[in-house]
C-alpha cells in the first residue's frame, strides 16, 4: 500500500508555477518544433500518435472493439476497430483524430493551470502503455517505446524544474502543432492525393463536403490553440 500510496503522491504533486522565462522559452520551442522543416519530420510523429490515440478513445467511447494502431515512418496511421459502420459513433471517431491533439492541449493546459503539471506528465506514460498493447507493427512499437520511455525517464528521474518545463513545453505543442497537419491535409485533398483522408470519410458518412469537414478541423483547432495558449500565457504577458 505505501508504494501505491507514494506513486499516487507523485502523480498528484503539485508544482509550483515556473518562471516567466520557462514558459517563454517553452513557447519559442513549440513553434520551432512545428515550423522548422527537419524538426518537424520528426515531431509530427508525436501528433500522429496522438491523432490515432484519439480515434481509439473515441472508438472504445462508443463500444466499438479496438484491433490495432500502425503508425508508420512517413508519419501516418491508421487506427483499427470493428463495429458499426455507421452512425454517430464512427462520425465522432473518424472527427476526432485532426483535432485530438488540440483538445489534448486543451486539457493539459487547464491541469497546468491546477498546478498539477506532473499529472500531464502520467496522463501521458499511461495513455502510450495503453497504445503498446494495440500497436501492430514494429515502426509504431519502436515510436511509441521511444516517446514512452523519454516521459517515464522524466517523470522518475527529472527534477521537479524539469518536470514542469517539460510539461509545459509538450502541452504548448500540441496547441501549436495541431493546426499544421489540417492544412497538410487540405493541400493533398487539393492534389487528389489523399482520397481516403478522414475529411473524405466523414462526407462519405454524412455527405457534408470534405471541405466542409476540413474547416471544422480548422476551426476547433483555431479555437484551443487561443484559447489554451491564453490560459498559459496571459499570466506571463501581464
Amino acid at each position: 500500500m505505501n508504494e501505491i500510496e507514494s506513486l499516487w503522491e507523485r502523480m498528484s504533486a503539485v508544482s509550483p508555477a515556473p518562471p516567466t522565462w520557462i514558459v517563454q522559452v517553452a513557447a519559442v520551442v513549440a513553434v520551432v518544433l512545428v515550423l522548422e522543416p527537419h524538426a518537424w519530420r520528426l515531431t509530427r510523429n508525436v501528433v500522429t500518435i496522438v491523432h490515432e490515440g484519439a480515434h481509439l478513445l473515441v472508438a472504445l467511447l462508443f463500444g466499438r472493439r479496438l484491433k490495432g494502431v500502425r503508425l508508420h515512418s512517413d508519419t501516418s496511421g491508421v487506427a483499427i476497430s470493428s463495429g458499426k459502420p455507421t452512425g454517430l459513433g464512427v462520425v465522432l471517431m473518424t472527427f476526432a483524430g485532426y483535432v485530438g491533439p488540440a483538445l489534448l492541449g486543451l486539457g493539459a493546459a487547464w491541469v497546468l493551470g491546477t498546478g498539477h503539471a506532473v499529472a500531464v506528465l502520467w496522463i501521458g506514460v499511461a495513455a502510450l502503455a495503453a497504445m503498446l498493447l494495440l500497436v501492430r507493427n514494429l515502426y509504431g512499437l519502436f515510436s511509441l517505446s521511444l516517446v514512452g520511455a523519454l516521459l517515464f525517464g522524466l517523470v522518475w528521474f527529472g527534477t521537479q524544474d524539469q518536470q514542469v518545463a517539460a510539461a509545459y513545453l509538450i502541452t504548448l505543442f500540441m496547441l501549436v502543432a495541431a493546426t499544421r497537419p489540417v492544412i497538410e491535409l487540405q493541400r493533398h485533398r487539393a492534389k487528389g492525393a489523399a482520397p481516403n483522408s478522414d475529411a473524405d470519410q466523414l462526407a462519405r458518412l454524412t455527405h457534408i463536403p470534405g471541405l466542409v469537414w476540413v474547416g471544422l478541423f480548422l476551426v476547433v483547432t483555431v479555437s484551443c490553440l487561443v484559447l489554451g495558449g491564453g490560459w498559459i500565457l496571459r499570466p506571463v504577458l501581464s
